[in-house]
């Protein structure tokens, strides 16, 4: 198993814990172990899957001391990898729950918004798509899925206005589904919302959310490699 990733399945829920003991930076190795544990879920048949990270953060998003250091080809391959990976759990058949146990920034935002349900521990921790406020150009793929996951009314200032909001704030949105309180409550609180989930018929709710989502996947899928690009990536600066 992955360094980053650990994996364990009880009840037929699998659930996959990320800890690189820093901010959980997303890069190709991260990429890969991801959908390492994805594949393990498949593999067990689990009935749905839990998605958490390290006390006080989920992922701060992409590695952005290592992006610098790549050439042209090398960051188009990471960040079609990013994409996919993404994609995959947005379609993944099984059904996802983000246990989001602090921070969750950029990328770490779109895996958030990835998953079918969020859970938040409660503490001092923002969720923010920072894109814009960092000169990077959101990437079609990555506005499908915060559109899902952002009620409409929202998408403005969270996905353009970059706004950072706090577990209180996204509650109030729409943009989670529950806070857990105290947070020390956080993954009881997504085995539950994992087990009413996982009580639904496998086949039919695969089925489904491939029918919901699949003009999303086949879109965006094919823009990935096109917008992977540095060009594509950032904005033309101030």
């Amino acid at each position: 198993m992955p360094e980053t990733f650990s994996y364990a399945l009880q009840d037929g829920l699998a659930e996959i814990t990320m800890d690189d003991g820093k901010v959980n930076a997303m890069s190709d190795p991260f990429f890969d172990g991801l959908n390492s544990v994805l594949d393990q879920a498949e593999k067990d048949a689990a009935r749905a899957v839990i998605i958490k990270g390290r006390p006080g953060l989920f992922s701060a998003g992409l590695n952005l001391k290592v992006l610098p250091t790549l050439d042209q080809q090398a960051l188009a391959a990471t960040m079609t990898s990013f994409g996919r990976t993404m994609l995959r759990v947005y379609g993944f058949p099984i059904p996802t729950v983000a246990a989001v146990s602090g921070h969750a920034i950029a990328g770490g935002a779109m895996l958030m918004h990835a998953c079918d349900l969020r859970v938040m521990a409660e503490g001092p921790y923002r969720i923010q798509l920072n894109e814009t406020a960092i000169g990077l150009t959101l990437p079609s793929w990555a506005i499908a899925i915060a559109e899902r996951g952002i009620p409409d009314r929202w998408h403005t200032e969270a996905i353009l206005h970059a706004r950072p909001y706090t577990p209180e704030e996204a509650l109030e949105r729409g943009i989670i589904d529950e806070i857990a309180r105290p947070a020390d409550q956080l993954v009881e609180a997504a085995r539950a919302r994992a087990a009413l989930a996982a009580s639904l018929d496998t086949a039919a709710y695969g089925a489904t959310k491939a029918r919901q989502r699949d003009a999303d996947l086949q879109r965006v899928g094919a823009l990935i490699e096109k917008e992977a690009s540095g060009d594509g990536l950032r904005g033309k600066g101030r």
